[in-house]
């Protein structure tokens, strides 16, 4: 199989029709054919296909658009964020062609999202959250800012190059987005009866949380493991209550 088949780009809140355009193009050119767009209104088709030229229109006609971000990451095993902002409140982050070997081989067996953040601001801790691994493009200090295209195109290079998986290496089926936001909501509320965690901002004590599990790569069962886990505390608290 074609491991670009199960590779999505997702676009967050993009603020030009002709950078959809260019991304859509930029990925088709690298044998990425699947583009989701995070948008609060329908972007100009025509600027976009004019942008992405005859060679990747069909890309454009058939993307999908979602108004809330965790809507479109919701069927994916496996997430990756780009950012340029680095800092230890963002976690450890890699470059693209560390980032493409791994996802050579978890592409096999899951749908993976590349997510890129608008073009003037990218991607916030929240929206960071998502993801199980951060990657960054190495720039000169004279100019740090790349176009939205440019990213994708670097980006969607990398993994073509890197799409000839290790023969020995299997990646089973990751659990899902959904599954995992589910499972991390269900411990942030069990943390927060056992008051490990501060009830006033629960989801800034949930991050360094989310950045330790997403480095496991949790499968499907076990995330209903640790909501079962979290459910077994719940009772033991409800009856020490009662």
């Amino acid at each position: 199989m074609n491991t670009t088949e199960n590779i999505t780009i997702v676009l967050n809140n993009p603020k030009y029709p002709g950078n959809i355009g260019s991304a859509a193009r930029c990925a088709k050119n690298m044998g990425i054919e699947s583009l989701f767009v995070v948008v609060h209104e329908y972007p100009d088709m025509e600027e976009m296909k004019k942008r992405a030229t005859h060679v990747a229109s069909d890309i454009v006609e058939n993307m999908r658009y979602f108004y809330r971000l965790d809507e479109a990451l919701s069927g994916f095993n496996y997430i990756v964020g780009t950012t340029s902002r680095l800092g230890s409140a963002r976690g450890p982050v890699i470059q693209p062609r560390e980032m493409a070997k791994q996802i050579a081989d978890i592409s096999q067996n899951n749908r993976v999202a590349i997510l890129f953040g608008p073009e003037d601001a990218g991607l916030n801790n929240d929206e960071l959250k998502y993801c199980h691994l951060l990657v960054t493009i190495p720039t000169s200090d004279e100019l740090k800012s790349i176009n939205l295209s440019h990213a994708v195109m670097i980006l969607c290079y990398e993994i073509f190059t890197a799409r000839t998986p290790s023969p020995n290496r299997f990646t089973p089926k990751l659990a899902t987005s959904f599954e995992l936001e589910g499972m991390y909501d269900h411990l942030k509320e069990m943390l927060v009866k056992i008051n490990y965690i501060n009830p006033e901002n629960p989801d800034y004590w949930m991050t360094n949380i989310r950045r330790f599990l997403s480095r496991t790569k949790l499968f499907s069962k076990e995330a209903q493991i640790i909501r079962g886990i979290c459910r077994k505390v719940e009772r033991s608290i409800e009856n020490k209550k009662a």
